[in-house]
């Protein structure tokens, strides 16, 4: 890995990594107010890194993979560690957080079996639905109404299929693409 390649933006995709086995710690341990700061930190440093990345103009497709990494990290990290502390929500919450589950874990699935890897599109659906999770899940952790996290997994779905399609319509990976809409507007391979 290139010195180039230790940019802020892809410290803070490194940061959330880390953060994933501490959040599985602090629910592990029952320490619910380090778990929702740990989560809190790990989405803030999810919207700062692609925001930075754009900024300061240092995009790049091992950012964008690594960013998915941490993504993924801290999705299945939050999602044990929720069922460790607040079982009696999951199963309240068990129909949409499956449905969230499972469209984040199927485009992640076809990209590996298509590319060989995280598929990294990024997409403004998908980034705006993880805006709008960022604020639902936390809010419905601490006993707030579930009626945004519910809307929130269906947006979510919505670009989870978005990216399916584009991961069905491309011939080779290819990171950063903002929609379908783009995706269709790229050079025939």
């Amino acid at each position: 890995m290139p010195n180039r390649a230790l940019t802020i933006p892809n410290l803070l995709s490194i940061l959330r990594i880390l953060l994933a086995p501490l959040l599985l710690a602090a629910a592990a341990s029952g320490r619910a107010g380090l778990f929702l700061f740990l989560f809190l930190l790990s989405l803030a440093s999810d919207a700062l890194d692609g925001f930075l990345a754009r900024r300061l103009n240092q995009v790049s497709e091992w950012g964008a993979q690594l960013d998915s990494w941490g993504d993924l990290a801290t999705y299945l990290a939050a999602a044990v560690g929720v069922w460790l502390l607040w079982p009696a929500l999951v199963r309240r919450e068990l129909t949409f957080i499956l449905l969230g589950m499972g469209s984040f874990l199927l485009p992640i699935l076809l990209g590996f079996c298509k590319f060989g890897r995280l598929t990294s599109y990024h997409t403004r659906a998908a980034r705006f639905a993880a805006v709008l999770l960022g604020f639902a899940a936390p809010l419905l952790l601490v006993g707030g109404p579930a009626y945004p996290f519910r809307f929130a997994i269906l947006i979510f779905l919505l670009a989870e299929l978005e990216e399916v399609a584009i991961t069905l319509r491309l011939k080779h990976w290819q990171a950063n693409i903002p929609s379908f809409w783009h995706c269709c507007r790229l050079p025939p391979e």
